[in-house]
């Protein structure tokens, strides 16, 4: 059995749980309410709980180094990200106690986060790394996390606004130096994220059968894929293959830098350069991804097929490519126009046929 006694003046509570001792203090110098305190202890006991001091003694930073070791461990491709999220989480629950972690401090926390600037999906990817922990916490055995807090998240706007039209992508393709025009055409054609497409290698390519693969493991996804060639990306790949026997450094990468020495990684100034040349503002690479969706999914090519080539898992993230420009709305004017006036030829000749009809039973 339990029992209180003082410390001084404030009434400490004595405990067991499975023949341990645990003493806490009850932060009161009121006996009744140590004892209350104490009843609560025993009462989680006789549940089979765990004594809500061990949950107290548990800190943030032990569940986001449990957070990132799951990440090692799993070998995720996003650790840089969660890695990012931890340092930003660490600014403000550093040191905290895991019972202290509630939502209005989250909300603290959301609210700071806005003022600063943020991007709400920036926050929202830094309350789900929260939020994992806390879950991690609660599963693991035995638990180090007694309840996971509401987490409210914010709304995100995700619709995704850039994309190349056909001739823009030749605009830009012919300013662009010549050992990105072949890197720059694949990413237009195929839909591949830059990081997949810089890392193509000699191996992952069959240029009689004009294939390129990524194997299972290889890519965000954790899911192979296998591209066709058409004729100008078969010339793109007979082109490279011919410029890195000619070279100096085998290198196994499809697409090397300017100097030749590695992969292709950053290109701003190139980029940046192409994009005034072709006088079409400000473009991200990675508007050809949503524009190999959209040309796919327009040229015929089913939705699940493209779907495979792009490398895009879940349908709700492909719908969000899948998107329309002014050119899109005007031709759906002229579409509805151009029904809408049929329909109204065929009432007006119905209406005349009904007239002459009238005439005629007049007549008669």
């Amino acid at each position: 059995m339990g029992m209180i006694y003082k410390r001084g003046n404030t009434w400490w509570i004595k405990y067991y749980r499975n023949g341990k001792c645990f003493r806490e203090s009850s932060g009161t110098t009121k006996k009744m309410v140590a004892k209350k305190f104490l009843d609560r202890r025993e009462g989680e006991i006789a549940q089979g709980k765990i004594p809500g001091i061990q949950f107290e003694k548990v800190i943030f930073n032990q569940l986001a180094e449990n957070f990132l070791r799951d990440y090692r461990i799993n070998k995720k491709k996003s650790l840089a990200r969660a890695e990012k999220s931890v340092n930003r989480l660490k600014e403000v629950f550093e040191g905290i106690k895991v019972p202290e972690i509630t939502t209005p401090r989250i909300n603290a926390y959301i609210e700071d986060r806005i003022n600063e600037g943020a991007a709400n999906g920036t926050i929202n990817r830094e309350l789900s790394a929260l939020k994992r922990m806390l879950n991690l916490g609660a599963k693991q055995t035995p638990p180090i996390v007694d309840r996971v807090p509401h987490i409210p998240m914010l709304k995100e706007n995700n619709a995704r606004k850039g994309f190349f039209e056909h001739d823009e992508f030749l605009a830009v393709r012919e300013a662009l130096p010549e050992y990105m025009k072949g890197f720059f055409t694949f990413a237009y054609k195929s839909g591949w994220r830059l990081s997949e497409i810089a890392g193509i290698s000699w191996r992952q390519v069959d240029r009689n059968q004009g294939i390129v693969r990524l194997e299972v493991g290889e890519i965000k996804n954790d899911e192979g894929r296998t591209v066709y060639l058409d004729d100008e990306l078969k010339d793109v790949f007979n082109c490279q293959w011919e410029a890195r026997k000619h070279g100096h450094m085998m290198l196994p990468y499809v697409f090397p830098n300017r100097k030749g020495d590695d992969q292709i990684k950053r290109f701003d100034k190139a980029w940046k350069k192409a994009c005034d040349v072709a006088e079409i503002g400000n473009r991200l690479f990675h508007d050809l991804r949503r524009t190999a969706v959209r040309n796919m999914v327009r040229s015929g090519i089913p939705e699940r097929v493209a779907m495979m080539i792009s490398g895009h898992k879940t349908r709700s993230v492909f719908e969000r490519y899948n998107i329309v420009n002014d050119a899109d709305l005007i031709d759906a004017a002229h579409k509805q126009e151009t029904y809408l006036n049929s329909r109204t030829g065929t009432v007006l000749g119905t209406i005349h046929q009904i007239d002459e009809k009238r005439a005629n039973t007049d007549g008669c």
